[in-house]
């Protein structure tokens, strides 16, 4: 699902709570927040927007990690082959 996110966006700037607002008013807004301060957004390709607890650097160097090894990023993704 990794290659799927567009924009990993910070939620401090009035954009950001523009986007927000608009994903929530069209019922596309996921939080997995699990009750935590939001303090990333990430934007899909489907136009649904994820409200996150994690950090905005901390997604973006995970991104990066499963980017830069495509075996571990097969593996998660269950296209390990044998």
């Amino acid at each position: 699902m990794a290659n799927r996110i567009i924009a990993v966006i910070n939620t401090g700037s009035s954009p950001a709570r523009k986007l927000k607002e608009l994903a929530k008013d069209a019922g596309r807004l996921v939080d997995v927040t699990e009750g935590r301060r939001t303090r990333s957004l990430l934007i899909m390709d489907s136009n649904h927007v994820i409200l996150s607890s994690i950090q905005p650097d901390t997604i973006s160097q995970r991104l990066a990690t499963l980017q830069l090894s495509p075996h571990l990023n097969r593996a998660l993704t269950g296209q390990e082959t044998e």
